[in-house]
């Protein structure tokens, strides 16, 4: 399997030219098998900042400030998790509530995203027959990226073609090492992707000021409604995420 060197990009002081930011999650990092060598390649790299939500926020109360700034940074956004119940893990989900905030990411004055790229890094613990309609999981794989390429989209940002390896419980070292290969040299290239100029930015989502509430109408637990996004308020999950399928997720 690739090796790559550690940079610890989630200190103080980085460097200038840090223009990637790698958001990282997964609930049990010693068991995986792809995601955690991910991190690290990504960690080899002098121009990305790397954040481990489970390790940074392990009582899920994120620092909305630091990261608004630390997206501020970035030009490519990357997403880096397996996926648990066709979505993302539960940190990852408060993290996208908590930081994307109207009037920052998206709605009236919300353009600090914009003209950013955000990038999908994903692994699936079932195979990629799995995601076909006569399989298990009904669907292609691609029926689950909406929600992804909405975000992306009401954000005013480019999302870049997913990084997606299937099957992570039982690929051979061989399959995990390119993978590890193409997530390294690609992050080192970016955004000298050869189909770069190809992909299209999406059309600007414009959410009108009459679809807000007012700004001082509560809900019965304090948090401000909200039409659409996540609520002003929110409180860390009593219990761990959910699991992609019936085995454990942990070992991709």
């Amino acid at each position: 399997m690739a090796s790559f060197p550690t940079n610890d990009t989630t200190a103080p002081g980085l460097p200038a030219e840090t223009d990637i930011y790698v958001i990282a999650a997964h609930p049990a990092w010693r068991e995986s098998r792809v995601n955690r060598p991910l991190m690290a390649a990504a960690q080899a790299l002098p121009r990305v900042q790397v954040q481990d939500l489970y390790s940074t926020y392990p009582d899920y109360a994120i620092d909305v400030a630091k990261e608004q700034a630390a997206l501020a940074r970035a030009s490519l956004v990357v997403l880096l998790h397996p996926i648990q119940w066709y979505s993302m893990p539960a940190l990852q989900k408060l993290w996208l509530d908590d930081v994307l905030t109207y009037g920052w990411a998206y709605g009236k004055g919300g353009d600090m995203l914009q003209g950013k790229d955000l990038w999908l890094v994903a692994t699936t613990g079932g195979p990629e027959a799995s995601y076909h309609p006569q399989g298990y999981n009904r669907y292609f794989f691609d029926a689950f990226l909406p929600p992804y390429e909405q975000t992306a989209a009401l954000c005013g940002m480019r999302f870049l073609p997913p990084l997606i390896l299937h099957g992570a419980h039982s690929v051979g070292p061989d399959v995990i090492a390119r993978h590890l290969e193409t997530f390294h040299q690609r992050l080192q290239s970016y955004p000298d992707w050869p189909e770069m100029d190809e992909i299209e930015q999406c059309t600007a989502c414009v959410v009108p000021i009459n679809d807000r509430p007012v700004e001082n109408d509560k809900t019965n637990t304090g948090a401000a409604v909200r039409s659409d996004g996540p609520p002003q308020a929110s409180t860390a999950p009593s219990g761990g995420s959910a699991l992609h399928e019936v085995k454990s997720v942990g070992a991709i």
